[in-house]
């Protein structure tokens, strides 16, 4: 069964920093293209990243420069490194294989003081 495990989540003050990761049973998983998306409440999902198969990356604007998306093939494993957190950042986080439409359970982060 495919499985997309998130952890790393919690509470941060603003300015924090916070590596989320997403733990991939799937099988080939080197050549899919793996995505992080984020859930404020009352709001909708929203991409946040991706990183491709070649390891190129893609943010959205709003989090250039602060997040970084990274992976691990041999522990088949994709980080979201997030720095300098605003409040406007809480969200659940979920990674994703959107071409075999995988998702994880989520993570919550909060960032607040």
């Amino acid at each position: 069964q495919v499985q997309l495990v998130e952890s790393g989540g919690g509470l941060v003050q603003p300015g924090g920093s916070l590596r989320l990761s997403c733990a991939a049973s799937v099988s080939r998983f080197t050549i899919y293209t793996v995505s992080w998306h984020r859930q404020a409440p009352v709001k909708q999902r929203e991409f946040v990243a991706l990183i491709t198969s070649a390891n190129t990356t893609n943010y959205r604007e709003s989090v250039k420069g602060r997040f970084t998306i990274s992976r691990d093939n041999a522990k088949n494993t994709v980080y979201l490194q997030m720095n300098s957190l605003k409040p406007e950042d809480t969200a659940a986080y979920y990674c994703a294989v959107i071409a075999l439409d995988y998702w994880g359970q989520g993570t919550q982060v909060t960032v607040s003081s």
